[in-house]
């Protein structure tokens, strides 16, 4: 089992839904099913056709980036962050 950490912005999105949770998988993409599971409509935010994560969003399991085949051994942490961009040149 993993704990996965959202960040506040997707929460905003899905109201009502932990920050933390634990997610039985062996690889993110199970894990992100499994979130699913919890959140329905939350993978699609996440992962786009291919499938792959989609280009804003990234995903660290132990502090390690991270895509849909990353193994995620039990006990480990994965956090899912937006990029983030912008400013002035």
């Amino acid at each position: 089992m993993a704990t996965v950490v959202l960040p506040r912005s997707l929460l905003t999105l899905f109201p009502g839904v932990e920050r933390r949770h634990e997610i039985d998988g062996a690889n993110v993409d199970e894990i992100l099913s499994g979130l699913d599971a919890a959140a329905p409509g939350m993978r699609d935010r996440l992962v786009e056709e291919g499938p792959r994560l989609r280009r804003h969003i990234n995903v660290f399991v132990d502090g390690q980036p991270a895509d849909l085949t990353t193994l995620v051994a039990d006990g480990a942490t994965v956090h899912v962050i937006p990029a983030v961009s912008g400013g002035t040149d």
